[in-house]
């Protein structure tokens, strides 16, 4: 398995979940876990994907889901669980 780490943060809108899910499943990603708050008019979701069965390489799916934030006024930045694992460790 390969497990990859997806942030969004920006601005609250309609949409923001679905646009990104849908953009994950179109390309064979499956969602392993979700959390998501909205403060004060803020949105923030964590999401832990699997993509093992991904039909594209981990870098231009970054890029397509950074440039897919930027169509819908938020952040999304990917990063591989290992290397989140080790910028994280104590």
């Amino acid at each position: 398995m390969k497990r990859t780490i997806i942030t969004v943060v920006g601005r609250d809108t309609v949409g923001i979940i679905a646009r990104v899910c849908t953009y994950l499943a179109e390309n064979g990603i499956n969602i392993l876990d979700i959390s998501q708050t909205i403060v004060q008019g803020y949105f923030n979701m964590m999401m832990i994907v699997d993509t093992s069965q991904g039909k594209k390489a981990f870098g231009e799916m970054a890029d397509e889901l950074s440039t897919l934030g930027d169509e819908i006024g938020v952040v999304i930045k990917c990063q591989k669980e290992e290397i989140f694992d080790k910028m994280h460790r104590i």
